[in-house]
């Protein structure tokens, strides 16, 4: 039997108001960045050069929204980093979803040494491929475009998206794929009729990771782009400066309007994503 006293401080450990109080702190840690974004893009650059940056605004400043709008370069940059973002998202999960399934439904000899192999490609840093990709578009003639952009971010995010799309084709019970085939399907119809449709939440998954990784990716932009033209919304929210100083207020304004799509495509993705990063986690 459970004597009183132990009772008593089971009922007042202090375990649990430790670990809520290290949270806490966390996520203010982890939030005061954003905060102080959000600070910036609401005062003028004189404020802040005052050192009132994390002062409450007593009136609200949008002439820094204003002249972030009126800015034509500022629509180029989000033209370009959707023109690559877009293709470059639903490019690395249509090859994940295709190598997927024959790693998972089709294997063959050599398809898990294969398999590895293209895994491996998450675990080595993308600096080391800057000079010898670099020389590559270059002798292709198609630096300073947008397709050096389109094909990198294809080719990085093929290993990942092949991961979880092969893990995921891996659950589908092969009842399914055989009762198609009796009636008549061929592998092609298994993958867009059956595969693919019960496949939502990880592609919700794909789709969200790999569409913010490609949005806020800053490395590539900065080697293959060189005029103002071609930049992304990163690598021109760097480059956005006032007449005479960095511009602190604008680029803090570009800066959560640039994090709206990403935003709104975790909201639009919200239901099936989490289904995706919790399937799995619990069996039965």
């Amino acid at each position: 039997m459970t004597s009183p006293a132990m009772k008593k401080s089971r009922a007042f450990s202090p375990w649990p108001a430790a670990v809520f109080i290290c949270l806490v702190v966390l996520a203010l840690l982890f939030l005061a960045p954003t905060f102080g974004v959000l600070l910036a893009a609401m005062k003028s650059t004189g404020d802040i050069a005052a050192g009132q940056l994390w002062s409450i605004p007593t009136t609200l400043f949008l002439d820094n929204f204003r002249e972030v709008l009126a800015n034509p370069s500022v629509k180029i940059y989000f033209l370009n980093t959707f023109l690559v973002a877009v293709p470059g998202t639903f490019g690395s999960i249509l090859m994940g979803i295709l190598a997927g399934y024959v790693f998972a439904k089709l294997p063959f000899r050599g398809s898990n040494l294969l398999f590895l192999a293209i895994v491996s490609g998450m675990f080595f840093p993308p600096q080391i491929i800057l000079i010898p990709l670099f020389r590559i578009f270059n002798a292709l003639g198609i630096l300073d475009t947008l397709w050096p952009l389109i094909i990198v971010h294809i080719a990085m995010g093929i290993p990942i998206c092949t991961l979880l799309m092969r893990n995921f084709f891996a659950t589908v019970p092969n009842a399914l794929r055989e009762a198609a085939i009796l009636e008549g399907a061929n592998e092609w119809q298994v993958l867009t009729r059956i595969a693919i449709p019960v496949s939502l939440p990880a592609l919700a998954v794909l789709a969200t990771l790999q569409f913010t990784w490609i949005w806020n990716d800053f490395l590539w932009p900065l080697i293959f782009t060189q005029s103002d033209e071609k930049r992304t919304i990163m690598l021109g929210l760097v480059n956005l400066n006032g007449q005479y100083s960095v511009a602190w207020g604008v680029q803090g304004a570009l800066a959560l309007m640039a994090s709206l799509p990403t935003l709104i495509i975790f909201l639009f993705f919200q239901r099936f994503f989490i289904r995706g990063m919790t399937m799995g986690a619990v069996k039965g």
